[in-house]
């Protein structure tokens, strides 16, 4: 009952990182977004048995896809104030 109510918990957070990270508007914040959604892959992956792909989706999806994501916003020029 614990490892289901687990598995269902992760997988609401999944559905509402994506919907989350569709919707808002601040490139910054979506890019946070995304890296909590690869977190919570990563656990999912884990507790599936599948450390290896956990490891792989902990080290590229939250780690270095999310540093290159905010390091390139960061450089970014606006051109609008909005």
């Amino acid at each position: 009952m614990g490892l289901e109510l687990f598995n269902t918990m992760i997988l609401l957070l999944l559905v509402v990182a994506a919907i989350v990270a569709l919707r808002v508007k601040d490139l910054l914040t979506a890019s946070v977004v995304f890296a909590v959604y690869s977190f919570l892959m990563c656990l999912l992956w884990a507790e599936m048995g599948a450390v290896d792909v956990a490891f792989t989706e902990a080290t590229v999806g939250a780690g270095i896809s999310t540093v290159v994501m905010v390091a390139t916003i960061l450089n970014l020029k606006r051109k609008s104030s909005d």
